[in-house]
């Protein structure tokens, strides 16, 4: 008897997949950290992706410049898995046309464009029809919410088709209160930090169910404290278990592993997901008891999705998954 995949079992046909992307985003600006970083994930392969950053890593009247580096860095052999973004500038500086026409120039193309500082849906509209109008309309486009408009209007940018992910711009949300909230709430250290002040808790939680709701993937903000490996480990679980964040930016290389680990499944629960899914698929996934729990249609697709992330995610020592499970339903 010829088994059901369990993509064709689980889902519509027609129900809006979720974009698969790396749950790490490691940005960088400087030339050197540009070049090493591209080097790491040539080392450890497409479990992060690499975003250049023409806006914050360029020096102030150094965009134009900084844009040939980045396209340079695209068509080289070190992009070895074309998981390499670039972060433009905000669609109202005068340069903003100049690096996105240079970095679509590139002899080999993004895999997706970081939007920051849209102030509202009217503002990110713009933006991505400029992109499109220069021929990037094939590349995704990802947007950063760390304006107050871009909040308000969270649900609208998330809806926007050309969009595939949104990312929390903490530092600069917590700037835009002009004092209102404590420079505390831009570190993680406890009771005062990121995930403990009410307006960036709120703003953390709007974008996650605006991205799930649209069937987009929300990218959690920066842990400055990158040295810190204990506190990052913290914060990068409470993002993907309590907040519902599946990918977390890293500003450092150390951080990498760590968001990385974090964002993986445990074994148990790889364990679990495989034993449950062979008994249902061989159910004809009818619904089925494991250890006295009633299982259906409903945590299958949980389950699935528990395998998807160890799939994604598999790079990483011991977390791989069995060769027969990846022949069975993840060779294809």
């Amino acid at each position: 008897m010829t088994r059901t995949h369990p993509r064709q079992a689980l889902f519509d046909p027609d129900e809006r997949a979720v974009p698969s992307l790396p749950v790490c985003d490691h940005y960088a600006g400087v030339a050197q950290r540009m070049h090493k970083s591209l080097d790491l994930q040539a080392e450890m392969g497409p479990v992060f992706d690499v975003t250049l950053d023409n806006e914050d890593g360029a020096p102030v009247g150094g965009e134009v410049d900084h844009a040939h580096l980045i396209a340079e860095l695209l068509a080289s052999p070190s992009n070895r898995y074309g998981r390499v973004g670039v972060r433009v500038l905000p669609v109202d500086h005068p340069r903003f046309a100049d690096v996105v026409a240079i970095v679509l120039a590139a002899a080999r193309r993004p895999a997706y464009l970081m939007l920051p500082k849209p102030r509202s849906v009217t503002e990110l509209q713009r933006a991505a029809a400029a992109i499109d109008a220069g021929g990037g309309s094939d590349i995704p486009l990802h947007a950063l919410i760390e304006t107050h408009g871009a909040l308000r209007d969270v649900q609208a940018i998330a809806r926007h088709p050309r969009i595939e992910s949104l990312s929390f711009g903490l530092m600069d949300f917590v700037s835009a209160h002009r004092g209102a909230i404590p420079q505390s709430a831009m570190g993680v250290a406890s009771p005062h930090g990121q995930f403990d002040h009410p307006l960036v808790l709120r703003a953390k939680l709007e974008i996650a169910a605006a991205c799930h709701a649209e069937g987009k993937v929300p990218s959690h903000c920066v842990v400055t404290e990158f040295k810190h490996t204990a506190a990052l480990q913290e914060a990068a679980e409470i993002a993907s278990r309590r907040l519902g964040f599946t990918r977390m930016w890293s500003i450092h290389p150390a951080q990498i592993r760590p968001i990385v680990d974090a964002f993986t499944p445990k074994a148990a629960e790889i364990d679990q997901a495989i034993e449950i899914l062979q008994l249902a698929q061989a159910a004809s996934w009818a619904p089925i008891r494991h250890h006295d729990v009633l299982h259906d249609r409903a945590s299958y697709r949980y389950f699935w999705q528990v395998l998807e992330r160890a799939q994604r995610t598999s790079g990483t020592q011991g977390r791989q998954l069995p060769a027969e499970v990846r022949a069975a339903w993840f060779d294809d």
